[in-house]
């Protein structure tokens, strides 16, 4: 028997650094729902809480960056968009164009906040100007940008220059003059602080037309879109530094108008929803330790990514939610992280691992690590989450040259062999430690036909035993009232939708496996 839900807010995060398989876990929540309360309305929404289009979720074979996974699910009524979002017009066209070229209505579901934020080209191209300026002019690396305009947009909203979802509801003229401000100070910038060369000026239109050339192929070649609403140099000016503003403005004006009978006022919608009794989950993207507070620069994001973002991008009171923490049951990290766990590239579990790990969207190569309870743990005790959901647990076992032992890092340690078993917040401190692993054995069996915890080989509960435990006593470690105790709800055993376990026993009958 499931535990019970205990809000009609359900918010479903990432504990690790993103990647975790979040877009997954949102259609068994919703069909969980329908079936403990025998309503087939239960669940009101699935509203994207935070971020834009650089959260990439793979939802029942859909892959999404800025559509709530709840697309997939048709009786869903309704997919807001918080007002903690940044959203380009033209993505939703796209993104939208795509799920229902598989079957799936996404515009008229659409309810996107009054204050949601207007990201567009602008952002863009200052994502890669500032990377350009990172190894140009800093002669560092690179940042690793997914280059979608994010931080760029949210530093629009801390600026004071903020283009809202509302301004299609308002006079063209009014829109016009916001616009033309926003292209003003982007090339300013671009030119005279990023200071970007240029000869590199084209090559960011050619990198944005090509990445999103790839990523709406399938609609392009449905004859949703013709390539050259991808071709981004419909936009460039005819010298370096200067663009067409007249048609870029148009171009999104346009999209505007089309969304424009979907802007709302959120708010409403889900105190109503909540009201009536129905229950609204909160769509995450990407992790606590990308969360822009709590994470290490420069590898966070610029939106904040966990619990308390949802009563902020919903715009309601503060109360009681119910938070699902995912993660895999290994760890895996994109861009310049400290990797505290990683698994040695030459390590058979890591080029088995590697060959599944990229990017649902943007294609990008993972590290990959051994399980970090340390991070899960802290994220447990700062973040706090009543759930945990543990995905590709199937994707450990033996395979090939892959026959050995898993470890679990259960602590840090530092230069003086000291055991510290907190993430520490200093990055300089944070760089210098190493792990402390508890080795476990590993399995043979192919787990992904596993449906019952009980059909689990012995080493695979074990291990899942141990993560738990290991995790718990980080997010206990330092208290003499240890409540802080997940319940682990769900565990992937593979991609599909019906590759899962539901019955995992409690908490306490569980950890007693790991002796």
């Amino acid at each position: 028997m499931l535990t019970p839900f205990t809000s009609q807010l359900i918010a479903d995060t990432g504990i690790s650094t993103g990647d975790e398989g979040k877009g997954r876990v949102i259609l068994e929540i919703v069909n969980e729902l329908r079936e403990t309360t025998g309503r087939e309305d239960a669940v009101a929404a699935v509203m994207k809480v935070n971020g834009g289009s650089n959260s990439g979720h793979t939802v029942a074979g859909l892959k999404l960056n800025l559509l709530p996974g709840g697309v997939a699910d048709p009786k869903v009524p309704y997919l807001p968009i918080g007002a903690g979002v940044v959203a380009d017009p033209r993505k939703f066209l796209w993104e939208s164009a795509y799920a229902e070229l598989h079957g799936h209505v996404a515009v008229k579901r659409l309810a996107i906040d009054e204050r949601c934020l207007v990201s567009d080209l602008c952002h863009r191209l200052l994502d890669l100007a500032w990377e350009d300026y990172r190894v140009h002019v800093q002669k560092g690396d690179p940042r690793g940008s997914t280059g979608r305009g994010i931080t760029p947009a949210y530093l629009d909203e801390v600026g004071q220059f903020q283009i809202f979802y509302a301004d299609f509801l308002g006079s063209k003229e009014a829109f016009v003059t916001k616009m033309q401000g926003r292209i003003d100070r982007a090339l300013r910038v671009i030119e005279h602080v990023c200071q970007v060369a240029p000869e590199r000026w084209s090559a960011f239109f050619e990198t944005l037309t090509g990445a999103e050339t790839r990523a709406n192929d399938e609609v392009i070649q449905a004859g949703k879109f013709d390539a050259s609403e991808f071709d981004f140099s419909q936009f460039a000016g005819e010298a370096p530094f200067t663009l067409n503003a007249e048609k870029l403005i148009e171009a999104y004006w346009a999209a505007g108008q089309i969304l424009a009978p979907q802007v709302c006022d959120v708010r409403e919608l889900v105190l109503r929803e909540q009201d009536k009794g129905n229950y609204i989950i909160g769509e995450f993207g990407q992790a606590y330790w990308l969360d822009k507070r709590h994470g290490f620069a420069p590898n966070v994001t610029a939106s904040h990514t966990f619990t308390p973002e949802f009563f902020q991008s919903a715009g309601i009171p503060a109360q009681p939610i119910h938070n699902v923490g995912c993660c895999k049951a290994y760890d895996t990290k994109v861009g310049t992280h400290v990797f505290i766990s990683e698994i040695d590239l030459d390590h058979p579990l890591s080029t088995l691992l590697r060959k599944i790990e990229f990017g649902a969207t943007t294609g990008r190569q993972r590290m990959v690590g051994w399980y970090d309870a340390v991070e899960k743990g802290d994220a447990l005790r700062y973040g706090g989450y009543q759930d945990l959901v543990l995905n590709k647990l199937d994707a450990l076992s033996h395979a090939g040259d892959w026959q050995g032992d898993l470890q679990i890092c259960t602590a840090y340690q530092d230069e003086d062999g000291s055991i510290v078993h907190h993430v520490p917040r200093d990055i300089k401190v944070h760089r210098r430690l190493k792990p402390v692993f508890k080795t476990v054995p590993g399995w043979s069996e192919d787990i992904s036909g596993v449906r019952s915890f009980a059909d689990l080989p012995e080493a695979a509960k074990v291990y899942v035993a141990w993560l738990l435990k290991a995790l718990v006593e980080v997010a206990n470690h330092g208290d003499q009232h240890k409540d802080k105790i997940p319940n682990l709800r769900y565990i992937g055993v593979g991609p599909e939708p019906s590759q899962i376990i539901k019955d995992v026993p409690p908490v306490k009958e569980l950890l007693k496996l790991a002796k």
